[in-house]
């Protein structure tokens, strides 16, 4: 029996842990969305969970909508806002310090926290007193080939005036006439090569996982590094898109009043 209790427990204790995560239902006025919060961004979805339980996002509106890019909404300003106003703009008393996970990036449905320009927030804090939700688009291999060689072309530039530059006459020779050990030379330079770019800061240099998410569901890479992102979604994508698609404003709020009826965590 004990051995029975003990198996017991341990399955009661795996689906507990299975369970560990948080997950947030956004309910408004043309859909419903649920999000997974990531439970190894603590700071974020703690400050963000207090202000759902707290109910400081209900009543309030998307204000930024962008097709192919993002919805934005939550701020408290937005709550009582008359139609065409300009609203928005956040609270910086909001701020947090920001948790940039490179394991994380800005495929389509990922929750993340805005923030100000860095020119007037250099540390990059988070804006919690609203978030984003990605829709983005679908990417060609090929244009994420594009961006690739454009952030690393200075340090691809670099890299090539060291190690291959001094050698090409002797590497156009092998070329010709020895295959072989050319093979292996042209193997080893580009093997720096890609260190330099590597070690090079804002380098840019996607992930099979990147390739897969931004070629098949889309999202926006040009985010990736910038913006702390603390969730998913796990249902709503429909949603996702029918807010990011409607007609707009000037000021890229919804022409039709967007609203968040209420956030509230599962249990």
């Amino acid at each position: 029996m004990k051995r029975i209790a003990g198996i017991i427990g341990c399955i009661l204790l795996s689906i507990a842990v299975l369970r560990a995560e948080t997950l947030v239902e956004i309910k408004t006025n043309v859909g419903t969305m649920k999000v997974k919060l990531y439970d190894d961004v603590p700071n974020h979805v703690r400050v963000f969970t207090a202000k759902v339980r707290q109910g400081q996002f209900n009543g309030t509106l998307f204000t930024r909508v962008i097709s192919g890019f993002m919805i934005q909404g939550g701020s408290s300003d937005s709550k009582n806002a008359p139609p065409g106003a300009r609203t928005g703009f956040g609270d910086r008393n909001s701020e947090i310090l920001p948790e940039v996970s490179h394991t994380y990036f800005h495929k389509k449905g990922v929750l993340a926290a805005p923030r100000q320009d860095i020119s007037i927030n250099p540390k990059r804090k988070s804006d919690m007193s609203q978030f984003f939700i990605v829709q983005g688009k679908i990417y060609r291999s090929g244009e994420l080939d594009t961006l690739e060689l454009a952030a690393n072309q200075k340090a691809r530039k670099k890299a090539l005036d060291e190690f291959y530059y001094p050698v090409k006459t002797e590497m156009d020779s092998l070329r010709n006439t020895d295959k072989k050990t050319f093979n292996q030379r042209i193997t080893a330079i580009n093997a720096q090569i890609d260190s330099v770019v590597r070690a090079t800061p804002g380098h840019l240099i996607f992930t099979p996982e990147q390739r897969e998410a931004y070629t098949t569901i889309g999202g926006c890479p040009h985010l990736d590094g910038q913006y702390t992102i603390f969730g998913e979604l796990t249902e709503g994508f429909e949603v996702l898109d029918a807010i990011a698609n409607q007609p707009k404003d000037a000021y890229d709020r919804p022409k039709k009043d967007i609203r968040i009826l209420s956030i509230q965590v599962i249990p």
